[in-house]
């Protein structure tokens, strides 16, 4: 099947989305505290296993509830303090937090304030929160609680909720989003809940995750891509067997959820006075797996990501910071998906092209399924070279044109060697793209080959070394799925 159908119905979700959780409101008698699980507002794995879906799909959801909403961003103290990184972005968190407040007030959604879970007087959490109150945005702390979660007694106290702050919030929507796992989302809503109930306050809680989708099958393609996704986490699917038990109906969940479930029921008992849900699945909201309108491709897409994820994982390995372990799961989800690296069209090519020359090399799949590669030269990486093959054959340039020509890339590869210190005179993307957009403003094709810089958004590149950093980022920012070989160049 050609790539590039669509198998996912984006103004379906934002229209069912939006609309389940208003109902999930009104159950609540008229206010909810959303703990929004996974990206808010770039969530680009979403995007490639479900095409159709769009990056910002959730933001765009939220923009439809946004005069009743507002958001709450949750921060681990601790997270500041040992400056965790955003691995997708390369950011911290702290650094996330603000650029999270900044999208979100941009484009009009209301964030009310930052909480910060896991408090003990960290001095950095403490020079964080000053700059947050410089730009106007309300802090709140929240402290360890020791036991937690099991210690009930302790927990539903003054000692423990109790001693959290109360976050004052004014809509009737209440989204708890953060800049990665382990932040602290639920504990934040469990809290709020607490406190509101001791207000006379009616509210309640549900969760919104994306994935694993709970309405398609425990091995479906798109479940199994999650679990990729998440192989750092070792989080599992499984059936949810309290749904199953209360209901009869198979449903999917993940493991920290169904094992978490007991206590959260308790709590909601001891808070609520009866708890709302029977099952993990009854505290979910999430609609998109009843917008997939062409499963076929969803299942392609999915296994796509599966393989991308191992070849990701592979090159971990080799740079140090991923486990066997890591790559064994991978290994089991590629087998339980039916696929191996051979699928991945654009490895072969490449392969062949480094044995051709005896160089690195590199290979694209268009969406049409088109295979284009990119040898190593004098002046250009492999990527570099492939990178301009591409808009070439998008911009109908022939394949013997010049885009720059020596005399503009040479000044290039002087001040890399002689001046910066590098010890590779060939152009990396970014270097080439910056050169080409100079020969555009006087050649004619050079600017013809920057207007298709657009068309390369979803199409795959593997490469047969590891690339750069720089590299990583420029086919990242283009929209490319790039994958490597496990060696270094």
């Amino acid at each position: 099947m050609s790539k590039g159908i669509i198998g996912f119905d984006n103004d379906k979700y934002l229209k069912m989305q939006s609309e389940h959780i208003r109902e999930r409101i009104h159950s609540f008698g008229g206010k909810l505290y959303l703990e929004f699980g996974g990206k808010l507002y770039d969530d680009y794995h979403a995007s490639r296993v479900l095409p159709g879906f769009k990056p910002d799909s959730k933001l765009q959801m939220l923009l439809q509830l946004k005069d009743e909403a507002e958001i709450v961003i949750v921060i681990n103290a601790g997270d500041i303090e040992k400056n965790k990184v955003r691995g997708d972005l390369g950011i911290t968190y702290d650094v996330d937090v603000i650029r999270l407040y900044n999208v979100f007030t941009k484009i009009g959604l209301y964030v009310s304030s930052v909480v910060l879970t896991q408090y003990e007087g960290q001095r950095s959490a403490d020079a964080f929160q000053k700059r947050l109150e410089s730009l106007g945005v309300k802090v709140y702390h929240h402290y360890p609680i020791s036991g937690y979660p099991s210690n009930l007694q302790l927990i539903m106290s003054d000692e423990g909720y109790g001693k959290n702050d109360y976050i004052e919030t004014t809509r009737r929507l209440v989204v708890i989003t953060a800049p990665g796992p382990g932040s602290g989302k639920m504990a934040t809503c469990l809290s709020q809940l607490y406190h509101e109930n001791k207000r006379g306050i009616d509210a309640g809680y549900a969760k919104f995750e994306t994935f694993p989708i709970w309405n398609l099958p425990l091995r479906h393609p798109v479940n199994l891509a999650y679990e990729a996704a998440t192989s750092d986490l070792n989080d599992v699917n499984m059936i949810d067997p309290y749904h199953l038990d209360a209901y009869g109906v198979t449903t999917v969940n993940y493991n920290r959820d169904v094992e978490i479930f007991p206590v959260l029921n308790a709590m909601f008992e001891r808070i609520l006075g009866e708890s709302p849900y029977k099952s993990p699945t009854d505290m979910g909201v999430n609609m998109a797996g009843n917008c997939i309108v062409d499963d076929e491709a969803v299942c392609e897409a999915a296994r796509e990501e599966i393989i991308r994820r191992y070849y990701v994982a592979l090159c971990g390995r080799k740079k140090g910071y991923v486990s066997d372990d890591e790559i064994y799961k991978l290994e089991l989800l590629m087998n339980q998906a039916g696929v191996t690296t051979s699928d991945r069209a654009a490895v072969a090519p490449a392969l062949a092209r480094e044995a051709e020359t005896g160089a690195p090399a590199a290979a694209m799949e268009l969406p049409d399924g088109t295979i284009l590669t990119g040898k190593t030269s004098n002046l250009l990486g492999a990527v570099s070279a492939l990178l301009l093959n591409a808009l070439k054959h998008f911009g109908g340039i022939d394949d013997e044109v010049l885009l720059m020509s020596p005399e503009v890339i040479e000044p290039i590869q002087d001040l890399k060697i002689n001046h910066l210190g590098s010890s590779n005179p060939r152009l990396h993307t970014d270097e080439t793209l910056i050169a080409l957009s100079i020969c555009a403003t006087t050649d004619a094709n050079a600017k013809k080959a920057m207007e298709q810089l657009e068309k390369l958004r979803g199409c795959e590149v593997h490469s047969t070394v590891i690339l750069s950093a720089v590299d990583e980022r420029t086919f990242k920012r283009l929209g490319v799925n790039l994958t490597c070989e496990p060696k270094f160049s």
